[in-house]
């Protein structure tokens, strides 16, 4: 979590990269157009959220729902700006989104890595958790 330009997405292609190297799974990232497209290897599942008319944390919710369930073999989820994907603003809702991921990491074993372009002084204790 970070103000733009903090360089937030150059870590995050750091790690999806370190992800391909040594995790057995398939990887997603999912990010607004397709900026990343040759930043990150052609193996892993780069989504494209403008495609698909995001309309806020319970349609991100289903979406990564499924995806894992129509493929049991995704290891790692990664988010690029998650306010940009959802093209909303830093609320309540993207706390309980966190949360909602750490519990379905729990029970299915998928990691998430996720970006957040705001102010980490806004961050709650909660948010602050998963830095």
């Amino acid at each position: 979590m970070g103000l733009k330009g903090n360089g937030k997405t150059k870590k995050l292609i750091e790690l999806v990269n370190e992800a391909v190297e040594k995790e057995d799974g398939d990887i997603v990232c999912i990010e607004e157009g397709m900026k990343l497209r040759y930043d990150i290897p052609h193996s892993v599942r780069l989504v494209d959220s403008s495609m698909y008319e995001f309309y806020g944390y319970h349609f991100l919710k289903g979406f990564i729902c499924g995806l894992f369930s129509g493929n049991f073999d995704i290891t790692h989820i990664f988010i690029d700006s998650l306010l940009r994907v959802l093209n909303l603003e830093l609320d309540d809702r993207m706390e309980e989104f966190l949360v909602w991921c750490d519990g379905f990491s729990s029970r299915e074993g998928v990691k998430f890595t996720i970006t957040i372009s705001a102010d980490v002084e806004l961050a709650t204790d909660v948010v602050r958790k998963y830095f």
